[in-house]
């Protein structure tokens, strides 16, 4: 009965929500110097094992020649740990069929590849061009301090390829792709196994197959005594 209630519900998940990961381990720390430019003037959104969440919207596009697998939206996790593992997950809803590729790059990989720099510093201008989401920027304005400070830190950065997957005879939806509605979610694993978000759900299923498990053997008592009553007025009569 437990195990049906789960698959119930990771059904209805799956119904109401998608769901695109990456797993990977934090780098060695690097030495981030005070001297501008800085990460924090990127201007992107930071994510951290403290602000690990953000809601948010990301630009989608069809795939093209320039683009095959959509358009990029950038992203710092900072503050990890080295060697600690950590899951990244953009989750949308289903009425926006959307394809999402992740990938996670060390600092200097991206300062040191020439397609990598240029997305990113073209992503950085249209941030500062058109204005961050408010939404994600308060969200994310408590780690831009930390960005803008000489430290030794181990980050990343994130890049997430957004590809819009449907079509539909509404000429305009298919000119101008919208923007899609995400939660961005950073979760370290707990001794490398389990995400710290399952957590609670897992805590959760436990206590309720304890209690079902008492549950069961107090009415196995109660049909075995009533079975004992019934025999003995049989003998009686």
């Amino acid at each position: 009965m437990l195990i049906n209630l789960v698959h119930i519900f990771l059904l209805v998940a799956v119904v109401c929500a998608n769901t695109e990961k990456t797993i990977f381990l934090g780098p060695p720390t690097v030495n981030i110097p005070f001297a501008h430019p800085t990460l924090g003037d990127l201007h992107v959104d930071t994510l951290t094992p403290t602000n690990w969440a953000i809601r948010t919207h990301v630009d989608a596009q069809f795939p093209n020649i320039s683009a095959p697998h959509g358009k990029p939206t950038w992203l710092i996790l900072d503050e990890l740990t080295e060697g600690q593992r950590y899951e990244v997950r953009v989750c949308w809803a289903a009425t926006q069929p959307t394809e999402f590729k992740i990938a996670t790059y060390e600092l200097q990989t991206v300062f040191e590849t020439p397609e990598l720099i240029s997305e990113l510093s073209e992503y950085s201008w249209s941030r500062q061009s058109f204005g961050s989401d408010p939404e994600s920027r308060s969200k994310s304005a408590g780690a831009s301090h930390a960005l803008n400070s000489g430290r030794e830190a181990s980050v990343l950065f994130l890049r997430i390829l957004a590809a819009a997957d449907y079509y539909t005879m509404n000429k305009t939806m298919m000119r101008n792709v919208p923007p899609v509605h995400v939660d961005i979610i950073l979760d370290p694993f707990v001794f490398g196994v389990l995400p710290r978000s399952l957590l609670p759900t897992v805590g959760y299923i436990i206590a309720v197959a304890i209690a079902s498990w008492f549950i069961a053997r107090y009415i196995s008592m109660w049909i075995c005594n009533l079975g004992t009553e019934a025999t003995i007025e049989k003998k009686i009569q």
